[in-house]
C-alpha cells in the first residue's frame, strides 16, 4: 500500500484553518442547534403545505412549499459548514430532538391557516433571535469570523420568511 492510500483510508487529517480545536467544537456545537432547528421548522412547514384548508389553500399550499424549498438549502449549507469545520453533522431525527429548541407541530391542526402561519412567524422569529446571539458569540469568544458572516446571511434571510409570513397574518 503506497504511504498517499494509507493516509487517505487510515489516518485522520487535522484541521488547520486558523481556529484552534475547542473553538471550532463550540462553533459546531451552535451550528447543530441551527440545523436541528431548521429541521424542526422544515417538518413543520412540509406538514402545512400537506394539511392547510380554506379558502386560501391554493396560496398558502405554495407560499409553504417555497418556504420548505428555501430551508432545504439553509440545511445543506449548515451541515456542510460543520463539516468544513471538521466535524460530522447530525443526521437522524432523534439527534434532531435532542438538539433543537423549537417545537414540533405533533397535529396538522386540522388544517387551521391562521394558526399554523402563527407557529410559523413565532419559529422564524425564535430562530432569527438564535442566530442574532449566535453570530456574537461565534466571533467574540470563538474568533470564527466566517461562521459569524454565515449566520448573520442566514438572519438575513429568515427575516425575509418571517415578514412574508406576517405579511399573511395582516
Amino acid at each position: 500500500m503506497s504511504i498517499e492510500t494509507k493516509n487517505l483510508t487510515h489516518e485522520k487529517v487535522d484541521v488547520n484553518i486558523g481556529i484552534e480545536a475547542s473553538n471550532r467544537q463550540g462553533v459546531a456545537h451552535a451550528l447543530k442547534q441551527l440545523l436541528a432547528d431548521e429541521h424542526v421548522l422544515y417538518i413543520k412547514l412540509r406538514n402545512y403545505h400537506w394539511n392547510v384548508t380554506g379558502i386560501h389553500f391554493q396560496q398558502l399550499h405554495a407560499f409553504f412549499e417555497e418556504q420548505y424549498d428555501a430551508l432545504e438549502d439553509h440545511i445543506d449549507d449548515i451541515a456542510e459548514r460543520i463539516r468544513s469545520l471538521g466535524f460530522f453533522a447530525p443526521g437522524s431525527m432523534e439527534e434532531f430532538k435532542k438538539e433543537a429548541r423549537l417545537e414540533e407541530t405533533t397535529s396538522h391542526l386540522n388544517g387551521n391557516a391562521e394558526q399554523m402561519l402563527k407557529n410559523l412567524f413565532a419559529d422564524h422569529e425564535a430562530i432569527i433571535q438564535f442566530l442574532r446571539h449566535d453570530q456574537d458569540v461565534v466571533m467574540e469568544e470563538y474568533n470564527d469570523a466566517g461562521t459569524q458572516d454565515f449566520l448573520i446571511a442566514l438572519m438575513e434571510e429568515h427575516e425575509k420568511m418571517a415578514w412574508m409570513v406576517r405579511a399573511h397574518l395582516g
